[in-house]
Order: C-alpha cells, then structure tokens, then sequence
C-alpha cells in the first residue's frame, strides 16, 4: 500500500460509506418499513437482468439514485498519531428517485412522503448514515406496456450524508530549509532533523 513517502496516488485505507448494493438495501428497508410493501416488491430502479414487471393488479416499487452532489472543497485534518494519516470530511447529497406502481401507487407514494416526516422513521435511517433534506412534489403518471397503462406515482427524496475517507499521508520527519527574503538582513535556516 503506497503512503505520501512513495509519491504518487494515494487510495483511502478507510472503508467508504455504503453504496451501490448496500445503498439499495438500505433504501429498500426505509421503503418497505413505511409503506409496508414487501421487500421482494421494493426492486433497485436499474438491473442488468431486469425481472419481469409485476402484473397490473400488484403494488410494488422502483428505487434508485439520481443526482449525488459533493463539496466542491472538503474539509482535511491530518492526525500525528503514530506515523500520521490524513482524514477527508465530505458531505455529498442524493437524489433518490421512487417510483410506485399499482392500484395504490398514489397511496403509497404520499405513505412515504410523509413517513419521512416521522422523527423515529428518520432515526432508522442515521444507522446507514443518511439524513433527509427534503421529499419533492409526487408526480402522478402512467407507463404504457403492451397496449396497457400501469399508473405510476414518482416521488424524490433528498438525502444526506458525511462521507470520511483516510489516506496515509505521514507525519513530517525531518525539514531542511532556508527562508530567503530581501526584507531580512541575513537567510533564516530551520532544521527538525534529529
């Protein structure tokens, strides 16, 4: 594994907060715990070998991330402890995207929307480090598959989280410098060597 004593990249040798699968499944268990739909009917938005879509009579739903924005500039502490690391603080948002289908997609939709509003649903959520910013209008629509409307009802959600990454980035050991300016009379010489 490289440290900043080798030059080069760096990779962080902390683990990253969750994404991908474990980010579904943790927006799948917030869906399912408010709304009650089964979990086998809670299904990630996009899937390399989509299953076959539900009949029209079932209500079940898609999820899936959008939009995720990071700090521009995050923040970076370096901890002397030891050999010394460098901690990366980000806080990036997520736009989740929900979209219900069936009989009671409305129904299930506006059970989410304002299920998030619920401080102990909220809570359950901080577990997977997330936090709610904000539902956004539900929008009513339909998909036409094989010459028949399936009612659909969207709503987004805005999360977010703090995102640490450590990389090894070592403790200063040793400097050998001369400070050299037209202002001072005569150079000023530090050294740390031992």
């Amino acid at each position: 594994m490289t440290d900043s004593s080798t030059g080069g990249f760096l990779a962080p040798i902390s683990t990253p907060p969750i994404n991908d699968t474990a980010l579904y499944v943790a927006l799948q268990a917030t869906v399912t715990g408010i709304t009650g739909l089964p979990g086998k009917l809670v299904w990630p938005r996009w899937q390399s070998n989509p299953a076959g879509r539900p009949s029209i009579d079932v209500d079940w739903a898609a999820v899936g991330t959008t939009t995720l924005i990071s700090d521009a500039f995050p923040f970076e502490g370096h901890d002397p402890t030891g050999e010394g690391s460098s901690t990366q603080q980000a806080h990036e948002e997520i736009d989740v995207l929900i979209s219900f289908y069936g009989p009671n997609c409305e129904t299930n939709s506006k059970l989410l929307r304002d299920g998030l509003k619920i401080s102990q649903n909220r809570e359950a959520m901080y577990a997977f480090g997330l936090k709610l910013i904000e539902c956004s209008g539900h929008t009513k629509s339909a998909d036409l598959v094989n010459n028949q409307w399936y009612p659909r009802a969207d709503l987004t959600v805005r999360v977010r989280r703090q995102v640490d990454r450590t990389y090894r980035i070592l403790n200063l050991e040793s400097l050998d410098a001369a400070l050299i300016s037209d202002a001072l009379a005569e150079p000023i010489t530090a050294s740390t060597a031992p």
